[in-house]
């Protein structure tokens, strides 16, 4: 679901440590109403107590009722939680205005990304002096001609709370731009239409849509998700022709099965319309010849479970990245035009290297391998007369195919990072092997990267897993220094949670702090069988490799094992919450951003946003064996009457993808079950959603607070390396 210039911050602002809270209150009393208590206490929920059953079992839920954001009281209380965690946290205020210019003030306002040129134009996003948001744009190919402003993001959020506007998408002949937008947070959007010859907006409008479309080649007809209006879930394909009244558009494409979720696209050679259903272990493709947009769609290859496939089309074949037949760690095959269920064999499957994805051009085949935890670029020539590695330098970094829209083109563009390296663009001539750097993001203030050094260590499970970490210090530190330390984790879907550059990051490692990830379980770093090992009935996997990173850490003399911190947002905020019910001494702290830990109900209801969609990560508690299992890690069922480390909980109203409502009931529970009075805070941004506060600028308030919490939780009382 789910800086090198060292400024010194007088002693006196930062001299305080963790603010003490009063004793946990009685849970037998009835509390007074959080909307009267002063901020410097701590809130206390109403129980109202509720009754939960299922396989026989019955749990009492004494929060549940917090679960109406509609609700006033629900709203004073939350109200009450944040005013508490201002009080608790002001005499850090011109700790967090000093972290947010920090950060700010590395970025560079006036920047611009590297062009791609697509049809002739080059388009590109750039930002203001002061703006808050991406104009899109674009110019002629040779970027000498007038700029053309396609959506100017400033503009459109005037006025707004919230804002977040998708990459515009312009029809065949390159006359209609259609984008979507979202004012609340909750990704439900709206599309727009704007004609680029007029500059005038069209009176098109598709409400309460999920972003997803895809141009015929008429350039007239746009094919688009809805999402189900209570699970979110995307379930319909809908075909709109400019100029129509959009509640007479036409069902394409509906998906009854509540599992899966269905999304459309045009295939990079512009030939083709795809539907895609995706469920966590199953795929299904239809397809439709582009230029007939209201012709009968083919199913590809009907759905399969436990069958994951992806398409892509080239010449006259298709191009199937598969894990059928045994390939665990996916094969590509292909297929002639007309007999999509007649397979070859083009990269075989191998036990030791996950294919995990894969990109056509006109003369070459690039695929995104793993390796040892490690991603790989490897590009091959159709004729098989070529094919190599990209090479890559740094013991850990994240690499990825960027933009890459032409199918002609013999130059790759992709995106390269590390822990001492900020976000870079190359092309890379595949024929010539010669590299371009196109641009390195800067990073205002003194940046240094010499100034920082990243390592990757290796971590032995209880299980005898080896377990990946990598991490980033500041190099006059030295190694094994037994500094503060932040271990970040995931762990779920098969996201890999590789190791990137982050300038707001600077403002930690520059305080002495020390920058670890764990490349745990439930990811796909080792390939799928480390997915695999991570979800269901293996889901402890995750949490016992993060408790076995953070004790590496502390054991071989990189963490100070008084300061170690735990993070992780979503379900990596599931894994917070777990390895705090499970190992709390191991910990000093830890922030919970937007978490998943309220499991069993959530997955129990079948109206909430995603729940039937992830019966295949998590399991399907209608099934008594996933029920106990479940319940003997989620977070906010096992938090028991033992001391919990500090803790900073964040949320979002309207939040999609983890409601409010959990992370809100899990610190409620805490307050009042806990026997110590460790640092509790809940911090709810009551104008966004799942990703916090939108703008350029705005959202590094949110990572301010986040980190004057650890620094002041660390005992960091001035902004220098002792």
């Amino acid at each position: 679901m789910r800086i090198a210039c060292l400024i010194v911050v007088c002693a006196a602002l930062l001299a305080c440590g963790p603010t003490p809270q009063p004793a946990p209150t009685d849970p037998t009393l009835e509390p007074a109403s959080a909307s009267t208590l002063p901020p410097s206490i701590a809130p206390v929920a109403a129980r109202k107590d509720h009754a939960l059953t299922a396989h026989g079992h019955t749990r009492n839920d004494p929060y549940y009722w917090l679960r109406d954001r509609e609700d006033e009281e629900v709203l004073a209380y939350v109200r009450a939680e944040n005013a508490f965690k201002d009080a608790a946290l002001a005499h850090t205020a011109a700790l967090q205005q000093t972290l947010f210019d920090e950060i700010t003030g590395r970025i560079k306002q006036d920047d611009s990304s590297v062009p791609y040129l697509l049809d002739g134009s080059m388009f590109y996003k750039r930002f203001v002096q002061g703006g808050e948001y991406p104009i899109f744009a674009r110019r002629p190919g040779d970027m000498q001609g007038a700029e053309q402003i396609l959506v100017d993001g400033n503009a459109r959020a005037e006025g707004k709370d919230y804002f977040a506007a998708q990459e515009p998408k312009l029809s065949s002949d390159g006359v209609i731009a259609a984008w979507a937008e979202d004012h609340v947070g909750r990704r439900i959007y709206t599309i727009f239409f704007r004609d680029l010859v007029t500059g005038e907006l069209l009176p098109d409008r598709l409400d309460k849509v999920t972003g997803n479309m895809a141009w015929a080649t008429d350039g007239k007809t746009l094919l688009y998700a809805r999402q189900d209006g209570e699970t979110l879930r995307s379930h319909q394909i809908y075909r709109h022709t400019l100029g129509t009244d959009p509640a007479t558009d036409p069902l394409v494409f509906e998906e009854t099965e509540d599992t899966f979720s269905a999304y459309v696209w045009r295939t990079k050679d512009k030939r083709f319309l795809v539907i895609g259903s995706f469920q966590t272990v199953s795929a299904e493709m239809r397809i439709l010849d582009a230029s007939t947009p209201d012709g009968d769609w083919a199913v590809f290859s009907p759905r399969e479970r436990n069958h994951e496939y992806s398409i892509a089309h080239k010449g006259d074949h298709w191009y199937i990245r598969t894990n059928r037949d045994g390939a665990t760690n996916f094969k590509l095959m292909r297929a002639p035009d007309g007999a999509t269920d007649s397979w070859e064999e083009v990269i075989p499957h191998r036990p030791d290297t996950f294919l995990e994805e894969f990109d056509v051009f006109a003369d070459h085949l690039v695929l995104t391998e793993r390796s040892e935890g490690l991603p790989r670029l490897r590009v091959r020539r159709w004729d098989g007369s070529d094919d190599y590695y990209v090479p890559f330098a740094d013991p850990t970094y994240a690499a990825n195919v960027g933009t890459n829209p032409s199918l002609d083109s013999a130059t790759l563009r992709f995106d390269y990072t590390s822990p001492t390296t900020p976000q870079s663009v190359f092309d890379y001539d595949m024929n010539t092997h010669v590299v371009e750097l196109r641009k390195e993001q800067p990073v205002l203030g003194g940046f240094d990267k010499s100034h920082y050094t990243a390592e990757r260590l290796w971590a032995t499970a209880s299980d005898g897993t080896a377990v990946p970490i990598s991490l980033v210090y500041r190099a006059d530190l030295g190694p094994k220094s037994g500094r503060p330390t932040v271990l970040y984790g995931y762990g779920s879907y098969g996201l890999s949670m590789d190791a990137t550059f982050n300038s707001a990051r600077l403002s930690l490692l520059d305080r002495g702090f020390v920058w670890a990830i764990a490349h745990i379980r439930g990811g796909e770093e080792m390939g799928r069988p480390w997915y695999d090992d991570g979800k269901l009935l293996k889901k402890k996997n995750t949490f016992t490799d993060f408790i076995a990173c953070g004790e590496h850490l502390v054991d071989q003399g990189w963490a100070d094992p008084e300061r170690l911190y735990a993070m992780g947002g979503s379900a990596g905020g599931l894994l917070v919450g777990a390895v705090l019910n499970m190992a709390a001494e191991l910990w000093d702290g830890a922030i919970a951003q937007v978490p998943f830990v309220d499991v069993i109900t959530t997955m129990l209801d079948d109206t909430i946003p995603l729940t039937t969609s992830e019966y295949d990560e998590w399991g399907n508690p209608n099934d008594k064996e996933a029920y106990d299992y479940m319940l003997s890690y989620s977070p906010y069922d096992n938090v028991e009457a033992r001391a919990y480390p500090a803790l900073l909980v964040t949320s979002g109203l309207h939040d999609s993808q983890v409601q409010y409502w959990e992370p809100t009931k899990w610190v409620a529970r805490l307050r009042a079950r806990r026997t110590n009075d460790a640092t509790l805070l809940l911090h709810t941004n009551m104008d966004a959603g799942h990703g916090g506060k939108s703008g350029r600028f705005a959202r590094y308030h949110e990572v301010a607070l986040e980190y004057a919490f650890l620094l002041d939780q660390a005992g960091l009382v001035v902004k220098g390396l002792k």
